[in-house]
């Protein structure tokens, strides 16, 4: 698979909390250059990214982000906010200490509460893989799939493991037809991108493949 074919899936990521607006305009620049899928950032630069963009990219940006025990009511409104302020698309991050205790129930209606506050922009649910039973993973793509959500997503990055084909292949094998897969965390080559994409992954999250991009002396599609 050529290298702009998979940028076309990526989410071209910073979210490094000591991030800096030239860093991120940096990114957005990029982002556009290369045709990636979206630029993903933290939730305090969206207004001024979508701003500067001005529709070249489509803005992703995270909630309840990186541990995911927000209560509801805060993920509603750090989502709704998002939107409000040009966000295309909304990482969040499932509640994992309700996922320990079997809080069925409660995530989904957590899920679909977020859901709803998201006014029909794109929805990734990050379930964090790295910490979840195989039982687990599949309970959630199930979930994810009920809620109305449109990828179940890997994992933040900022735990102790990202994306690998293994949970990839797991998720592809028991999601729903609608439910897409963003893999993430952890893709630092071309042959990590296509191993994952093989596996069943639909968006990856990452930098480094801009930057491999770039060495390359890759051009905008």
């Amino acid at each position: 698979m050529e290298l702009r074919e998979i940028l076309r899936r990526v989410d071209h990521t910073l979210l490094r909390p000591d991030a800096r607006w030239d860093e991120i305009r940096t990114v957005c620049d990029e982002a556009a250059r290369f045709g990636t899928a979206s630029v993903c950032l933290p939730p305090s630069f969206v207004t001024r990214a979508a701003a500067y963009l001005d529709g070249r990219v489509p803005v992703c940006t995270v909630i309840g982000f990186p541990n995911g025990y927000a209560a509801t009511a805060v993920k509603c409104f750090e989502a709704a906010d998002a939107v409000a302020h040009g966000a295309d698309e909304v990482d969040m991050v499932v509640n994992l200490g309700w996922v320990k205790d079997g809080r069925w129930d409660d995530i989904l209606r957590e899920l679909r509460a977020v859901r709803a506050c998201t006014d029909g922009k794109v929805l990734k649910v990050i379930v964090e893989t790295c910490l979840l039973t195989d039982g687990e993973k599949r309970t959630l793509c199930d979930l994810v799939g009920r809620s109305g959500a449109d990828f179940i997503k890997t994992s933040t990055g900022f735990s102790s493991g990202g994306a690998t084909v293994a949970d990839v292949s797991l998720l592809a094998a028991c999601r729903p037809p609608h439910l897409k897969i963003k893999a993430a965390g952890g893709i630092r080559t071309v042959a990590d991108a296509e191993a994952l994409i093989a596996a069943g992954a639909d968006r990856l999250g990452t930098s480094r493949l801009v930057a491999l991009a770039k060495a390359a002396g890759e051009v905008a599609p």
